[in-house]
């Protein structure tokens, strides 16, 4: 990728308002993979990801949650949410292959998102949610569950 392009969406990210980690962490990472190749089934960014194995990549990464392979599948194991309450780091999904759900990417904030594509670049890419391809084809969007960090077991002196 282009070190001025991913200036400029680093740049972009850090403008947006102060945000609770882990979404700062999941929207940071996955911008790092713009231009990372797409590949059908592909779970790594160095051979190839497809939109549910960068999705699961992502959170794998920060998070240590491992989500299904499969856009609907991950679409069953989050929680719903309405649109106007989309914040970075929640999921996004479209109808593209004329099934719901069958396309996912990582929402960033001010009408972005993040997925890998196998059309027009071939690889992991930012779009707008108002693009008219995808307002057409938005079928909802989703929010993963992270587990709060549980303190450490205290040891018992019995």
């Amino acid at each position: 990728m282009k070190p001025v392009l991913l200036l400029f969406m680093l740049a972009v990210l850090l403008a947006q308002p102060a945000q609770a980690a882990p979404s700062d962490d999941i929207s940071m990472y996955a911008v790092s993979l713009v231009g990372s190749p797409y590949r059908l089934g592909g779970t790594s960014p160095d051979s190839g990801l497809d939109c549910s194995g960068f999705v699961d990549h992502v959170f794998q990464q920060v998070t240590g949650i491992k989500l299904p392979h499969d856009s609907l599948a991950i679409s069953e194991t989050t929680e719903p949410l309405d649109q106007t309450a989309l914040q970075p780091g929640d999921l996004v999904f479209f109808n593209t292959l004329n099934r719901a759900f069958s396309h996912v990417g990582i929402y960033l904030g001010d009408e972005r998102f993040v997925h890998a594509t196998s059309s027009r670049t071939g690889s992991v890419m930012i779009s707008r949610l108002s693009d008219r391809y995808w307002h057409d084809r938005f079928d909802g969007a989703r929010r993963v569950v992270v587990p709060e960090e549980r303190p450490a077991a205290l040891a018992s002196f019995e």
